[in-house]
């Protein structure tokens, strides 16, 4: 074991560096996925017990140590209980970033000479239908996905496997169909199911959001689909990605956004820099404004 330096008695390697890195990395992984939730206030109160655990051993005050000695025994089986919603996405966060997740992974390693199918299709469609029903005021909730069918949710609803088209999916949002009520899952150009349940996330969000938004959040959370939300009051569009979303956007930058993701570009920084994407637009449309004017 190299010997980087000493801290008094304390002898400090690069194992122990790594180790430090890793669990803070590991802490600090875990501090986003509770981030916004009410779970976060639970587990900095697990935090705070543990460190006064670790505290009052140092010091040997026997009685309070093994007070919180027992507590810290079944404290674990107490976390996986009451953390359970937070563990799954955690996993579902795991597997999803993972080489298994992708069910063409290992055709693509075993065949790699094989020319790869373009996973991109025409998205005018779901643009056109937008527009349609933005200028209605008819709630949409559309979940398109780039690797996967997501048959576990197109389950939870009606098989449609049908050819994308701007009448179909105003035809199902249309607020007298009997398929309105949920989600659309569109893969590899076809509207695979429509009134899909899709989970509702747990993290707090503006209250300008709607059950709608919310679903199409906790949709961003457990996979790796991006989510087109139209609101059913404002008649805006948002889209979420990654337990992150993107309200009042453009046509344009619905567009934008939609190839991108469906051309295995990177669009992970535009829904983690969301101030620098609102400051931005507000520029855009400043700049706009001030044309016409």
């Amino acid at each position: 074991m190299t010997l980087l330096f000493k801290i008094g008695f304390l002898d400090v390697s690069i194992v122990n560096m790594i180790d430090i890195a890793l669990v803070s990395f590991l802490l600090y992984q875990v501090y986003k996925l509770l981030k916004g939730s009410v779970a976060i206030k639970i587990f900095l109160g697990f935090l705070s017990i543990y460190l006064m655990y670790l505290l009052v051993r140092a010091l040997r005050m026997e009685l309070l140590s093994s007070i919180l000695g027992q507590f810290m025994g079944v404290g674990v089986i107490a976390a996986i209980i009451i953390f359970a919603p937070e563990i799954r996405k955690f996993l579902l966060m795991i597997g999803r970033s993972s080489l298994l997740s992708d069910d063409n992974a290992w055709k693509d390693m075993l065949f790699f000479w094989r020319k790869k199918d373009n996973e991109s299709f025409n998205i005018t469609p779901i643009i056109d239908a937008s527009k349609t029903l933005a200028g209605s005021n008819t709630g949409a909730l559309m979940v398109i996905s780039r690797s996967t069918e997501l048959k576990f949710y197109a389950e939870s609803g009606d098989i449609l496997d049908a050819e994308l088209s701007k009448r179909l999916l105003v035809s199902i949002f249309n607020k007298y169909s009997p398929l309105h009520d949920g989600a659309v899952i569109i893969h590899n150009g076809k509207i695979k199911a429509a009134r899909c349940i899709l989970p509702v996330t747990e993290r707090e969000v503006p209250a300008q959001f709607g059950l709608r938004h919310r679903a199409g959040i906790g949709m961003s959370e457990a996979t790796d689909s991006i989510i087109l939300i139209v609101s059913e009051e404002t008649g805006q569009i948002s889209m979420a990605k990654n337990g992150k979303i993107l309200h009042n956007m453009s046509f344009q930058e619905v567009r934008e956004t939609l190839n991108d993701y469906l051309n295995s570009q990177d669009v992970d920084a535009r829904f983690e820099n969301l101030e620098d994407y609102q400051q931005k637009k507000k520029k855009k449309l400043a700049a706009m404004t001030s044309k016409t004017s």
